[in-house]
């Protein structure tokens, strides 16, 4: 593990400087004195901007043999001379070298606010305020988060606000919706796991998720497709392949981040039950209804993209989940490739668990259900900790939830314990008052995740 600072005290560092003058200078002087913070690499070069225009000044005048520093002395010591008989030097000292220095600090935030009149049209954030940001987001850690569905795109919707050196390794296996017309049609793979997760690290990401998330109503053809599936599909016919047509979008949104696949083979998943049946396909999976007792794909060992493993091999934070267990989980780790580069990287690792059972998946599963249906999966011990939910949702969520044979997971210490896992228990959740449902609130969870990221790497660096 690298010697660095946590990253919640590079983060509290960086917001030094803004909160210590909001409250004691005037708003122009403040964002003058952030140009002062540690780490923006501005003060080195306008030092050696301001040296090079005092050699310009040096270099044309001794060209031209006017002797520049006994003139441009004595035509200081004429010039203080005469000022210190007409006002003491006590008053005209300071109010010289606050004149030179008004002026710098007015020419340098005219330049810069010219600057920022291209850069940002729009004028609702201080080009100081984007640049704090974006070198406090560079400074983060290389955090890998694995899995799919809605569960991931919301823990990288708060990951996003700690780092931007995030990849997110998502499952192909989809065979439903949109997703589903389109593998079939067009022989492509599945673009709405990656879509999802796109829009959610995409700097507009409010638009871009609304045009993303768009879905056709009428139209031969269209109905039911979503904007951004058709997109991706558009693009990866264009660039050759999924991978390319993903880095070619993340451009186009300007993705904070990467997006993989977990693969670019053309994976099926298959599941095994306790009654005897043996189903085929993610979507039918869900609506077998039956316990799984083995699950797997075809092809049976499907190549990894190897960026993937690149980014798994030198990330400081491995996340796994949340999402469906067998259907958006586990896929990824059906990757040999991926499995094994996860099991030898030494970063912290962490499985965030579900809050809710899930029909046709995981009715009836306790925590260490959900672990060792991972370890089963994949024949590695993948994570050391598990994060779980602490507080039941309301009795009116519950009610709600229980008509649909959904109940929370719930947390059995000692098993989990026997699995070797550290528990990890903080309250992560979002219930909406108006439709019951339960979801991940992305910023609580990154929140809880960073912390115990710190604590791991400064436990791991300990004993290292």
């Amino acid at each position: 593990m690298k010697n660095r600072l946590s990253y919640s005290t590079v983060h509290w560092l960086s917001n030094l400087p803004r909160a210590i003058l909001q409250r004691r200078a005037p708003k122009r002087v403040n964002q003058w004195v952030k140009w002062l913070a540690p780490g923006l690499l501005v003060k080195r070069w306008l030092l050696t901007s301001a040296s090079g225009a005092v050699l310009v000044w040096f270099g044309a005048a001794i060209w031209t043999k006017q002797t520049p520093v006994f003139y441009t002395t004595q035509f200081l010591q004429e010039f203080v001379g005469r000022l210190a008989t007409l006002i003491p030097n006590n008053v005209s000292g300071p109010l010289v070298l606050a004149g030179g220095l008004g002026l710098v600090l007015w020419g340098q935030t005219r330049t810069l606010g010219t600057i920022a009149e291209v850069l940002m049209p729009d004028g609702d954030e201080e080009l100081i305020d984007r640049l704090l940001t974006h070198r406090r987001l560079n400074r983060g850690p290389r955090i890998v988060a694995i899995g799919g569905g809605t569960g991931l795109s919301t823990l990288l919707r708060g990951l996003k606000q700690y780092s931007a050196n995030i990849t997110a390794i998502v499952t192909v296996a989809d065979d439903g919706g949109s997703s589903g017309r389109l593998r079939r049609d067009f022989g492509v793979l599945p673009p709405g796991d990656i879509r999802n997760c796109l829009a959610a690290l995409s700097a507009e990401e409010r638009l871009m998720t609304a045009l993303f998330q768009y879905r056709f109503t009428t139209g031969s053809g269209l109905a039911g497709h979503s904007f951004g599936n058709l997109f991706l599909t558009a693009m990866s016919d264009i660039t050759g392949d999924l991978e390319q047509a993903i880095d070619a979008s993340s451009q186009v949104l300007a993705v904070q981040g990467r997006v993989l696949p977990a693969t670019l083979e053309d994976m099926v998943l298959w599941a095994e039950l306790t009654d005897g049946r043996y189903v085929e396909g993610e979507s039918n999976i869900s609506e077998a209804h039956g316990q799984i007792a083995r699950i797997g794909c075809t092809p049976s060992n499907p190549r990894a993209v190897p960026r993937a493993i690149e980014a798994i091999e030198s990330a400081d934070y491995i996340i796994i989940g949340p999402g469906s267990l067998y259907t958006s989980v586990i896929p990824n780790l059906l990757v040999p490739e991926i499995t094994e580069a996860i099991a030898r990287c030494p970063a912290p690792r962490i499985y965030v668990c579900n809050v809710m059972s899930q029909p046709g998946e995981t009715e009836g599963y306790t925590v260490s259900d959900h672990i060792r249906a991972i370890d089963q999966a994949c024949d590695h011990k993948l994570f050391d900790a598990v994060l779980v939910q602490k507080n039941p949702p309301s009795p009116k969520t519950l009610d709600r939830y229980a008509r649909e044979h959904s109940h929370p997971i719930q947390l059995d210490r000692e098993a989990v314990a026997r699995l070797g896992r550290r528990i990890v228990i903080a309250n992560v959740i979002d219930e909406d008052p108006h439709t019951g449902l339960i979801r991940h609130h992305s910023g609580k969870l990154a929140r809880v995740l960073l912390r115990w990221f710190d604590r791991a790497a400064a436990h791991n660096l300990e004993n290292s």
